[in-house]
């Protein structure tokens, strides 16, 4: 009896020395830090001039009219503007004018633009085809009810703001999941402004752009953040000014660059 008493009373000295040394290790080692993720950067252009808007005419259907020859010019010089800025990779829409106009700019950072689905043009719906000087009383109506809130809104024949907002904000989550660090997406310019303020945590303070510095072809709209702490507006241009380029010389069969002997 005195030999159980006292095992019973060494397994209790261990077990207790076990849960003592338990509650000290777990006491004296602290929780790893959580990492916080990196800064990401995310370039927004609007496409150059396009047949689409020479014509003054409502144009969102896939895959769209091509670059204007000012629209060329324009993709040449929004290439040399922007090469400075070290990006890594280079994205644009499933629409012509988006691809023709990241064309140069990938050539100069040797890259190869990746169309994304989802950073098309804001559908026009039954409003294709329609003057763009009537959009603020048509076409845009339903987005202007977005940034107030009104996502169920929807444009006759088209899209919703959720919807919109949806493959906006999926292209963004797109761009992320490439681990690209500091992106340039070639997109347009109603998705531009309406896509970056619903998706960044201070739009409203952007609103106001809508009226006085409105995305101009090749304007920019730069997104700073990541997609736990939330996406801010850092930069907007809507009418950048753009740098002298040499003028295309033909070779006979082609147009050509000649400071990058690529087709103009």
């Amino acid at each position: 009896m005195t030999h159980k008493k006292s095992l019973r009373a060494r397994l209790g000295a261990v077990v207790a020395a076990a849960a003592t040394a338990a509650c000290v290790a777990t006491a004296v080692v602290p929780a790893a830090p959580a990492e916080a993720e990196p800064e990401l950067t995310i370039t927004f252009v609007r496409h150059a001039e396009s047949a689409g808007n020479a014509s003054g005419l409502v144009d969102t259907k896939t895959p769209g009219p091509a670059l204007t020859e000012l629209g060329r010019t324009q993709a040449r010089q929004v290439a040399v503007l922007l090469e400075d800025r070290k990006f890594d990779g280079v994205f644009a829409s499933r629409m012509i004018r988006t691809q023709q106009t990241a064309a140069p700019l990938a050539r100069k950072l040797f890259k190869h633009p990746v169309v994304l689905p989802g950073i098309h043009e804001i559908l026009a719906g039954d409003y294709e085809g329609t003057p763009e000087r009537d959009a603020p009383t048509g076409y845009m109506l339903a987005p202007q009810r977005w940034l107030r809130g009104d996502l169920a809104a929807r444009i006759p024949g088209a899209e919703s703001g959720t919807e919109f907002k949806a493959r906006f904000t999926d292209s963004i989550a797109a761009v992320v999941k490439t681990r690209k660090t500091n992106a340039v997406v070639f997109s347009h310019g109603a998705t531009i402004m309406f896509g970056t303020i619903l998706a960044s945590t201070n739009g409203r303070e952007y609103m106001a752009r809508l009226g006085t510095d409105y995305m101009k072809n090749v304007g920019r709209v730069v997104l700073k953040g990541n997609p736990t702490d939330g996406w801010r507006i850092t930069e907007w241009v809507g009418n950048p000014t753009l740098p002298n380029v040499p003028d295309c010389i033909s070779t006979g069969s082609m147009m050509i660059d000649p400071s990058t002997l690529a087709p103009c």
